[in-house]
């Protein structure tokens, strides 16, 4: 790759890294672009054949290289042998989080899983050591507020109604890092005056559906729920989520379109973000491939695109760039055969096995164009999390870069301008 990056003197201010090669912005591809790196900013992005009069001369890569911004996953149990919800340190959960950071995930959002109430508050609060740090973009709870009967990968066990004082207490031990809330529309005290929707917006959280067995009504009712809370919070442009969208919910059938329908038809509106595990395991390729075709539509011919209502996640647990072999998730065994995690006692998923990376190429293999691709695994979870300063290669926005060849395979990876590839 053209690389250029001279030695400061002492007591200089270090010279901009430019970068060349094939740049996808959150718009578009410059088959022959330039980024610039100043300090922890991204200084100019543009064609190459406009950085010279920029002051940023560069000259063509030897190879072929590809320049992404830094990607941002939403929904990420763990990596690299450790797992978020067991992790009882920082230097434990530490490591899951650096695993994905050098495969390119610049921003981090670690997922919790059902547990008791005191291991979630434990555990929320070891999260939060990361977050105040910034190693962590925020915390994201997958229940314990879920339907019994869509459980996946969870202890059904744990699942409790809807308590708000609870939701309370674990932003409060996230330390204002709580940024989503996995619940179930069905499940008592979620939806109505005072529950646990409402009380998530007011925590400054975004609630998302998952794990659910709710009809479309209950889905829709939970859906216009959030919304009016985010209007009344003074957030009118926030957006709930789905969680891993078809995954532990209620299949779409014809007669009983449950969650599923209703969610597409918001995330169309532009209402949600719908979250995918495009890994080839979770959905089908051309399930990706549709619900991108399906909610790009939006209303009044295209007011949402695809990628807008569309967030790429891993899902992933500890076995994340591991071998294959035994590992926990919670309370739960797990074990993964052919990079694929289930449950030792059932076989359900137990979570995805990707980086985020891994995703994006599986999701272009799929058919969906990489710069959509790419927009959603960076710029829309970026928005989901209200985040303005990154998710993309634009000017003023930190310096998350990630460097990979063709085939997009990392190559370097920059976090506010700094080389995390080896961390």
């Amino acid at each position: 790759m053209a690389h250029e990056h001279p030695a400061p003197r002492p007591g200089e201010h270090p010279a901009p890294i430019v970068l060349s090669g094939r740049v996808v912005t959150p718009d578009g591809v410059l088959d022959d672009g330039v980024v610039v790196v100043d300090g922890e900013r991204l200084a100019w992005v543009g064609p190459r054949a406009d950085a010279e009069a920029a002051g940023y001369p560069a000259t063509a890569p030897a190879d072929e290289v590809t320049i992404l911004p830094g990607l941002v996953d939403l929904h990420d149990h763990g990596g690299g042998g450790a797992s978020f919800p067991d992790a009882t340190s920082a230097d434990e959960a530490r490591v899951a989080a650096r695993e994905h950071l050098r495969h390119g995930t610049t921003s981090l959002v670690a997922s919790l899983v059902t547990a008791p109430r005191d291991v979630l508050l434990e555990r929320a609060a070891t999260l939060a050591d990361l977050a105040d740090a910034g190693e962590l973009a925020g915390i994201h709870l997958e229940g314990p507020f879920l339907s019994v009967v869509r459980c996946g990968a969870q202890n059904p066990h744990d699942m409790l109604d809807g308590d708000p004082a609870l939701v309370r207490a674990i932003a409060a031990a996230a330390r204002g890092h709580l940024r989503t809330m996995t619940v179930a529309p069905e499940v008592s005290g979620v939806v109505g005056p005072g529950g646990v929707i409402e009380t998530l917006v007011e925590v400054g959280a975004v609630p998302s559906i998952g794990h659910t067995d709710a009809s479309t009504e209950q889905t829709d009712a939970a859906i216009a729920a959030a919304r009016a809370a985010f209007a009344a919070a003074g957030r009118p442009t926030a957006r709930l989520t789905a969680t891993h969208l078809f995954n532990g919910m209620r299949p779409l059938h014809h007669r009983e379109p449950g969650p599923i329908a209703a969610c597409l038809a918001a995330a169309a509106r532009g209402e949600m973000v719908v979250e995918l595990v495009a890994d080839g395991t979770h959905l089908a390729p051309g399930t990706t491939r549709s619900v991108m075709d399906l909610v790009g539509a939006g209303v009044d011919g295209g007011a949402a695109a695809g990628p807008d209502a569309v967030a790429l996640v891993t899902d992933a647990m500890a076995a994340a760039g591991m071998a294959d072999g035994a590992y926990e998730l919670g309370p739960v065994h797990v074990t993964v055969a052919g990079g694929v995690a289930r449950l030792t006692d059932g076989g359900a998923i137990a979570g995805g096995t990707f980086h985020l990376l891994d995703v994006v190429r599986e999701t272009v293999a799929s058919g969906v164009p990489l710069v959509d691709a790419v927009r959603a695994a960076s710029w829309t979870p970026a928005q989901v999390l209200g985040r303005d300063d990154v998710g993309g290669l634009v000017a003023g926005r930190r310096a998350d870069v990630v460097v990979t060849d063709a085939d997009l395979r990392v190559r370097l990876v920059l976090r506010g301008g700094a080389d995390v590839t080896d961390r």
